[in-house]
């Protein structure tokens, strides 16, 4: 047990480590994309199964409908970060049995991704800002989730890298949350 501990530890720090790089990368301009023609389910089955475990951990259900033709022009790897930023919140925030689904669905001239979890939800007071760097719902010292509060600021950088967007919706406290890249 110790050394799994130690394991997930070092993943944990290791995390932290790349999300404040990120974070140094586009406060100064220098993050860069690898551009191709990406077949959108590659890079989002991979952040599923790595955010499996901790799925089964927390017996959350991972609901996936994934379109198998959407393809787009853009980076593989930062596709992956994009959506394991909010698989990882969204198990994060959604307590034991709850449910997340993973939706790939080509609309119009576009692809969409959509994570939408049963979770926690968030305030009204709270949806405007959750895309900024260091903020976190609940700031106090005696938060029930750890984090730095990066990622969701990475991941929309990362969207508008790729010339998308990305939206927040939720119903309130309680309710859960929508997530559309």
């Amino acid at each position: 047990r110790a050394i799994e501990t130690v394991d997930r530890n070092a993943r944990a720090l290791r995390q932290l480590v790349d999300d404040l790089l990120d974070v140094s990368r586009i406060m100064s301009g220098k993050m860069e994309l690898s551009v191709s023609p990406v077949q959108v389910l590659i890079p989002v089955e991979a952040a599923i199964e790595s955010m499996r475990p901790a799925a089964l951990a927390k017996q959350i259900r991972l609901q996936p409908t994934l379109d198998t033709k959407a393809v787009v022009l853009g980076d593989s790897q930062r596709l992956q970060q994009i959506v394991w930023n909010l698989l990882s919140n969204a198990v994060k925030f959604t307590p034991k049995n709850g449910r997340v689904q993973i939706i790939i669905e080509r609309r119009a001239s576009s692809v969409a991704i959509v994570v939408a979890d049963d979770g926690e939800g968030l305030s009204p007071d709270f949806l405007p800002y959750v895309f900024e760097r260091f903020r976190q719902a609940d700031p106090g010292s005696t938060r029930l989730h750890g984090g730095l509060g990066l990622g969701l600021a990475i991941v929309k950088h990362l969207v508008e890298l790729h010339g998308g967007t990305v939206t927040a919706e939720s119903e309130g406290l309680g309710k859960g949350s929508v997530f559309t890249v």
